[in-house]
């Protein structure tokens, strides 16, 4: 059934109901006929999508009032608004804000640094007008921070007492220090950390380290309790780039050398080869007049040739001496430039692993999904918050290719990374896990939520009009889903998500299942 017929059946339906032709009455029966002919229309699930943003209190009543269209919804807030107590909500924020900055307050002067430098910061962040984005950030800095504590390290105590990890005083009131020779065991741990430091500092390219370098690094070793002053971070951070400008400059420094060396060697050839042709041209002229030569005067031409000869001999010789004589004077220097080059060859390709970003989505790529994945699995294991994971196959990828080229199906990459980053919610991991596959990662989501977030993205992109040179690129898209609670290991639910996506592709694409 096309559009056409959906507008002629619903304005039939208006006429055996018996209402008017107006815009509100007619969405309506246009909606109703759409959702019965199986026709998605997006304005038509615009009141579904602005009633899931609603608390429960608020949706519970648009069910008792019938509210059935986006008018009636605005009818419904504004009323809502006009009946809101303003001096009630300011008051009521204004308490929740000065509770929140005596909780941060307390948490400051506990004994834990990450814990007060983020209350700190914190309390900053409340005693101005922050963004939304700040606040989603710092919220996320605390989940991190509870996420990641590890107070492991009370276990090393149980010698000398009981421990009670919830009570950190009445901890180290048990403690029994008596006969206990004291070592001054933090000192000792900062002089091996400033070790380690000092020895990063050293540029491992260049042969010489900065004048700074050396200062910064003569007063970590002096003192290693430095490293305790948080002053010290931006030095330490303006040496490390003063380092890694330097392996910079070394490697500029070898390059140039390099190119001057290759210099040398191609003028070097480029003489033999006119050398090699001019010996050429006289040896095939002597050999000219040796064929002319008559009986009577060969003693004399014989002389001759022979003097030709030799010539041409000894030239030959001097530049092939010449040239290997060139040769021994720089195969060292070559030598140790071509193991520089493939240390930098191989520091290349390690930079190139530890990158965490796709070169052309601008997504997370493998590997940063991997990390991601392993800190959902130890929030899983620890606090059993569950997540879900859903798998993206762009289907006929390689059709696209064929048929407009490599640039275009980079275009339909890019393209469909843009859908996923908006039907996406700020805390939701999004990446391309290689080629045309792409991986989402819902935290705090069951399977039913990550099957609604699948079927947005493959209706957005199936309704998308992609164009790459006034061509419409037709295109669908296959989902497998998978949640954690239901698998026994990660592993194995990644390969569930994996083996759902391929039964969506076997049982005939542009569709999402579920495993």
């Amino acid at each position: 059934m096309n559009i056409q017929a959906i507008i002629k059946k619903a304005v039939k339906r208006l006429e055996v109901e018996g209402k008017l032709l107006t815009p509100d009455f007619y969405a309506e029966a246009f909606c109703k006929e759409a959702t019965k002919a199986g026709f998605s229309v997006e304005d038509c699930s615009k009141l579904d999508k602005f009633r899931s943003m609603l608390n429960k209190e608020f949706q519970d009543e648009l069910k008792k009032y019938h509210i059935k269209t986006i008018s009636e919804l605005s009818h419904f807030l504004i009323s809502k608004l006009n009946r809101t107590n303003p001096s009630h909500c300011s008051n009521l924020l204004e308490s929740q804000t000065a509770f929140t900055k005596r909780v941060l307050q307390v948490i400051e002067v506990l004994h834990n640094r990450e814990a007060a430098e983020l209350a700190r910061k914190s309390l900053d962040l409340l005693s101005r007008e922050a963004s939304i984005a700040e606040i989603e950030q710092f919220r996320q800095s605390w989940i991190n921070f509870t996420t990641t504590y590890d107070d492991t390290f009370l276990q090393k105590l149980k010698s000398f007492g009981e421990i009670d990890s919830s009570d950190l005083k009445k901890s180290v009131q048990n403690l029994n220090l008596t006969g206990v020779s004291c070592k001054i065991s933090d000192s000792f741990e900062l002089s091996k950390v400033a070790s380690l430091l000092v020895s990063s500092l050293v540029p491992s390219i260049a042969s010489d380290a900065n004048e700074k370098i050396i200062q910064i690094s003569q007063k970590i070793q002096n003192n290693p309790a430095l490293l305790e002053d948080s002053t010290i971070e931006a030095e330490i951070k303006s040496a490390i780039s003063l380092r890694i400008a330097l392996d910079k400059q070394s490697v500029k420094d070898m390059v140039e050398s390099i190119d001057g060396v290759l210099d040398r060697l191609s003028l070097r050839l480029i003489e033999m080869i006119e050398s090699s042709d001019s010996s050429t041209t006289e040896i095939q002229k002597i050999k000219k007049e040796l064929e002319s030569y008559s009986n009577e005067g060969i003693s004399t031409n014989f002389n001759i040739a022979h003097k030709k000869l030799y010539t041409i001999a000894v030239a030959l010789e001097e530049n092939t001496q010449a040239l290997t004589k060139d040769l021994k004077k720089h195969s060292s220097e070559v030598s140790i430039l071509s193991k520089k080059i493939e240390q930098l060859e191989v520091e290349l390709e390690q930079a190139k692993e530890q990158s965490r970003e796709d070169f052309l989505t601008k997504l997370f790529n493998k590997r940063a999904l991997d990390e991601f994945m392993s800190v959902k699995e130890a929030e899983f294991e620890r606090y059993g918050h569950n997540f879900t994971v859903v798998f993206f196959d762009l289907d006929y990828f390689k059709a696209v290719n064929d048929t407009y080229g490599h640039d275009a199906g980079d275009a339909v990459l890019v393209a469909f990374a843009k859908i996923l980053k908006n039907e996406a919610r700020t805390v939701d991991i999004i990446g391309r896990f290689g080629g045309e596959e792409f991986m989402a990662i819902l935290g705090e989501t069951d399977l039913d939520g990550g099957v609604v977030f699948a079927q947005k993205v493959r209706n957005k992109v199936k309704n998308a009009r992609m164009m790459y040179k006034e061509n419409r690129i037709e295109l669908t898209v296959s989902c497998g889903v998978s949640e954690r609670k239901t698998h026994f290991s990660l592993q194995n639910l990644v390969k569930s998500a994996d083996e759902a996506l391929y039964k969506a592709k076997k049982d005939g694409r542009d569709r999402v299942e579920a495993k």
